[in-house]
């Protein structure tokens, strides 16, 4: 098989002979008893299963053009060769015969030969977003260039507050505004067009930074669709504006100390009272609390926990300002609301923080849905965390592209016993490997949110994000690895990217909850 003539029916059969290979595995789980008895085997099937959905989803990236094709056949081929990894010695769990990879043996020698990925070093391929979006990321392109990337680095060294001027510009750019219906002062017109636009803009801003760029409009994003899912048209009205024009920003307060990802778990109590509810309980991990005028609040509104996620509402809890390094507020009447910091090694300038509170009050028309909203917040949440997960494969693919930039530039001007580190075998291997994996998930990712804006692509959602995110830790380690010692040293980004990527399988869906609770429990249910 020649490595520069890729034929897409012989890797459109390849990847149906893995998918055989993934639908044979979900049944060996059904039939040794389902997920819960063989996580380690689901978790691996999942993260196979998320690979290889996106390699089936460039097929007609591929397609387009020459190095598109190559592109797709390195990443193909390093897809297939994980699947194998996680196969080997388990050919019995997998329901698979000794000579399983035999009709993938000379695809993926052919393409994961040194010296083929070593021609795509630096050819990171054309994005194909088509006019109007290839507009929209320019501008949210430059927009990360001249106002995010200036103080990315202070923010993050000095563990500092995002600057207003990054939230006035973004306001003014309409970045909070993109999935909010025209009606309600935002630009969205619905389907498709909504979610690729959501996708490219979050791309852009994260190639800027993690923490104070891309992460910026992700929490309107998972109000709005609560609000539109669920919320009251007097609530609609009310919030949607604000939102859009950024007058007002917000936190989810949904993840507890004892209650991580089990959210159906979660202690936190809203008690009705006159006019309102009040709140007890504490949260964690509240993302952007002090700087939010509004947090939305997921509270346990029937004191029945048998009733599980049927017992939880969703509720919107206005707050003044707060300090970054703590904050305390109290109402007339007595209510109580505390912040205390989280320090992390990453993903700093948003801040995340641990609340408490003490029978703060919630007026009536707060609650999501009113009061056909009660045990139904769960269900509203979810709504805009699917969002949210695509949104999040879409950070980590800008993370991605910006150690891979950074990686290329270095490569080129960095000298090693008289040579250029870019004319070294090994760099331009690991070089190209960056690219495919980039590439593709860039590609995924506009695939789910088309599915997204057709009013599918939940699955999906969660599989991109298991995909890429877990991608995104390998790439920008290489990249600091390119950089040798100084990519140890804060005094190149790349640092940066590394720690900031790490959160990326942690929120908006734990990885192995992910894997284990969404993805391979709807693989499953498929084949039953």
């Amino acid at each position: 098989m020649s490595s520069t003539a890729l034929d897409l029916d012989v890797a459109a059969t390849l990847i149906d002979h893995a998918q055989s290979v993934i639908e044979g595995a979900l049944r060996e789980i059904v039939a040794r008893g389902g997920v819960d008895q063989n996580e380690g085997l689901a978790y691996d099937l999942a993260h196979a299963a998320s690979a290889l959905a996106t390699a089936k989803s460039c097929l007609n990236y591929a397609a387009k053009g020459d190095d598109e094709a190559r592109l797709f056949a390195a990443f193909l081929a390093l897809t297939l060769a994980d699947l194998a990894n996680r196969v080997l010695g388990r050919e019995a769990l997998w329901g698979v015969g000794p000579t399983w990879f035999a009709p993938f043996q000379s695809f993926v020698a052919a393409y994961r030969e040194s010296s083929f990925l070593a021609s795509l070093a630096e050819s990171p391929g054309p994005r194909h977003l088509g006019e109007d979006f290839a507009m929209v990321g320019e501008l949210f392109h430059r927009f990360a260039e001249e106002q995010v990337r200036p103080h990315a680095e202070h923010v993050h060294r000095t563990n500092a507050e995002i600057p207003e001027s990054i939230i006035s510009g973004l306001s003014e750019l309409g970045g909070f505004g993109l999935s909010i219906p025209e009606q309600f002062g935002g630009f969205s017109t619905g389907g498709e067009a909504e979610y690729v636009g959501m996708v490219v803009a979050t791309e852009e801003l994260s190639w800027g930074s993690l923490g104070i760029g891309g992460s910026l409009i992700t929490r309107p994003e998972i109000l709005t669709r609560a609000l539109l899912h669920g919320g009251t048209t007097q609530q609609q009205e009310q919030w949607l504006p604000r939102l859009a024009s950024g007058e007002t920003l917000c936190a989810i307060a949904v993840t507890e100390p004892d209650f991580g990802s089990d959210v159906a778990g979660i202690t936190t109590s809203a008690t009705k009272t006159q006019g309102g509810w009040l709140i007890n309980g504490a949260k964690t991990w509240c993302t952007f609390a002090a700087r939010a005028e509004v947090l939305v609040l997921l509270a346990r509104s029937d004191p029945d926990r048998s009733l599980a996620h049927r017992g939880l509402s969703l509720f919107l809890l206005e707050k003044p300002r707060g300090d970054s390094h703590g904050f305390l507020f109290r109402q007339e009447d007595g209510g109580r609301l505390e912040g205390r910091p989280i320090d992390t090694i990453g993903y700093r300038g948003m801040h995340s923080y641990e609340l408490s509170f003490d029978n703060w009050f919630v007026p009536d028309d707060h609650l999501i849905g009113g009061e056909s909203g009660l045990g139904k917040g769960f269900y509203f949440q979810m709504a805009g965390f699917e969002n949210g997960r695509i949104q999040t494969a879409a950070r980590a693919v800008g993370v991605m592209q910006a150690a891979y930039d950074a990686a290329l530039d270095y490569a080129r001007t960095r000298v090693v016993f008289g040579e250029p580190i870019i004319n070294y075998e090994l760099t331009r291997v690991k070089l190209a490997t960056m690219a495919a994996i980039i590439q593709c998930s860039r590609q995924f990712s506009l695939d789910v949110a088309r599915l997204m804006g057709r009013g599918g692509g939940a699955l999906e959602a969660s599989m991109a994000k298991a995909y890429v995110c877990r991608a995104a830790e390998w790439v920008t380690r290489e990249a600091m690895q390119i950089h040798g010692g100084m990519g140890y040293a804060e005094e190149y980004a790349v640092s940066r990217y590394f720690v900031d990527a790490r959160v990326l399988s942690i929120f908006e869906g734990a990885d192995e909850t992910l894997c284990l609770k969404v993805i391979a429990r709807r693989l499953v249910d498929e084949v039953r």
